[in-house]
């Protein structure tokens, strides 16, 4: 059987992923499969960035927007629904574009990762849980590189509690590490011919970028996204997002705004230096061409719906 052609398209948080999958959808004739763990929810819209239709230029995004914040998601789910959309796609004829931030999501589907079904232990978890409340994340990742280091190194871009606990969890009820049973899983040969471009960033430009994002994100409404986040319902995978608990301490009364959308900004530079460092680990280890973004002209900020960066020839 003949593999599918596929390209993904990794990088950092604001790196420009978006704009260069939707210039090679247009020039090749292809579909954007998101890889981002928070756009699949609704109403989730600015915190996650996710694209306007002015930005996805007519072409089809999938695995966007589609899920209430209540409900939790799996790499397992996304894989199984990513696979289908890439022969959907295939298919017609069309090439599929895989691009987004959450890296787990995209090597667990390129690599062809099998998910089997593991039992829950509720009582260990609760357990684990507590101790994570009492240590806090850093010694938590702590003790997970103690004994697997390249889950503390994949855990520590997005420090998310969840699978924090569930990598001590399989540990301690299995003995066995989360990263050498990813080995066990990775099953039958990928079926896809995937061509893999990573983008990277000089940092001061990528936190410039940031910046100027987030200031971009808060006159487009994100407080009122914040706050409606939280009158309303959600599942520890949408509590992961970045954008509403920072501005948590302003809606509580705890914190002037400015402080908050500081914390914001720090918070998201942290993310895309964790992602940079696990961006050139993932380079190493799969082969990744690490394209670095070039500075822009230095104009101001654009509003949104003018933000494209568009690839340039040579």
């Amino acid at each position: 059987m003949d593999k599918m052609n596929v390209v993904s398209v990794v990088g950092p948080t604001a790196s420009g992923k978006t704009a260069l999958a939707v210039a090679i959808a247009l020039a090749m004739d292809g579909e954007v499969i998101s890889a981002d763990s928070m756009q699949i929810y609704r109403g989730m819209d600015i915190a996650t960035a996710k694209p306007s239709k002015a930005e996805m230029m007519g072409v089809p995004h999938h695995l966007m927007d589609f899920l209430e914040p209540e409900e939790s998601f799996s790499v397992a789910r996304f894989c199984e629904l990513a696979h289908a959309a890439i022969k959907d796609i295939s298919d017609r004829g069309k090439l599929p574009i895989v691009a987004g931030g959450t890296g787990l999501y995209v090597d667990s589907l390129l690599g062809n990762v099998q998910f089997r079904e593991q039992e829950d232990d509720p009582v260990l978890r609760a357990e684990i849980t507590a101790e994570l409340e009492e240590k806090g994340v850093d010694k938590m990742l702590s003790y997970i590189r103690s004994f697997d280091p390249e889950s503390a190194d994949r855990l520590s871009v997005g420090r998310n509690p969840k699978r924090i606990v569930r990598c001590i969890e399989v540990y301690r009820s299995t003995g066995v590490t989360q990263t050498r049973l990813n080995e066990l899983q990775t099953g039958s040969a990928s079926p896809y011919h995937a061509i893999k471009i990573g983008l990277t960033a000089d940092r001061a430009w990528l936190y410039d970028r940031i910046d100027r994002r987030v200031d971009l994100m808060m006159e487009d409404g994100l407080l009122d996204e914040a706050r409606r986040f939280y009158n309303g319902g959600f599942g520890d995978t949408a509590a992961a997002a970045i954008g509403y608990k920072e501005l948590l301490p302003y809606l509580s009364g705890e914190l002037g705004l400015s402080v908050c959308v500081d914390n914001l900004k720090r918070a998201t530079r942290r993310y895309a230096k964790r992602q940079l460092t696990s961006a050139h680990v993932v380079q190493a280890r799969q082969g990744y061409p690490m394209v670095p973004r070039r500075r822009d002209d230095g104009r101001s900020a654009r509003r949104r719906s003018d933000r494209v960066y568009r690839t340039e020839p040579g």
